[in-house]
């Protein structure tokens, strides 16, 4: 049942846009947990209040996943964002943790990636000094 409810879910969101919010309830348990390096929320509307965010501060948003895997209650899926057309475009890879009801609803919904590398570091000034850092303490 696992892997066909991250099926669904990777489905829901190789499609998303606005219109699409409104079946979040067929995926999201009603308490939901979603967490990702800006946002820990509960509840079917805080989530998608997340993504509707999303859709208005980010041009062209759309999400790949890449990989799959599925245990008993819990599932792994990697994935590519991207968002932006043309030059603009910037690309997000990473990585969500799930842990499904036993109706096959996510109630625990983990999102890792790497802010700093991915998003910050492409921001004229604090990119430049996160780039110095990164070099600094990374190993020799």
């Amino acid at each position: 049942m696992t892997r066909a409810a991250a099926e669904r879910l990777a489905e829901f969101y190789a499609t998303l846009t606005p219109q699409s919010l409104a079946s979040l309830a067929d995926f999201y348990a009603p308490d939901a947990r979603f967490v990702d390096p800006f946002n820990d929320v509960t509840g079917l509307d805080a989530i998608a209040r997340i993504f509707r965010h999303m859709f208005a501060t980010v041009e062209a948003p759309r999400f790949e996943v890449t990989s799959r895997l599925a245990g008993e209650r819990e599932a792994m899926l990697a994935w590519t964002f991207r968002f932006g057309t043309g030059r603009a475009c910037r690309e997000i890879r990473g990585v969500t943790q799930l842990r499904f009801d036993a109706d096959g609803r996510v109630v625990e919904h983990i999102d890792h990636w790497d802010p700093a590398r991915q998003l910050y570091e492409h921001i004229p000034l604090i990119g430049c000094i996160l780039r110095t850092l990164r070099h600094r303490l990374a190993a020799p």
